[in-house]
């Protein structure tokens, strides 16, 4: 659906009327009416800030929570080896 809009009146008060040629008119200046976009440049512009804010907490989450279900291996034992320390050799 197609909105058009006077951007000369107040959005409250607007209503269309149809001339004779067959335009949408203003019912209240008698000025014809503009398409509105689907999609404004502001409204893009407002996406990609919002979701370079967003992005990388979510990001963030989704490697918490890969963490907490499948927990990476931790292997304290570099090569196999232990060491004993005596008291004899401090």
């Amino acid at each position: 659906m197609v909105r058009y809009y006077c951007p000369y009146c107040n959005p409250k008060y607007q209503f269309q009327r149809q001339s004779s040629k067959g335009n949408l008119i203003c019912g209240l200046c008698g000025e014809d009416l503009v398409k509105k976009p689907f999609i404004r440049l502001n409204q893009i512009i407002a996406l990609v800030a919002a979701s370079s804010l967003l992005l990388p907490l979510i990001y963030t989450f989704i490697f918490i929570i890969k963490n907490q279900i499948n927990p990476p291996n931790k292997n304290y034992q570099a090569n196999g080896t232990l060491m004993i320390i005596s008291k004899e050799t401090i």
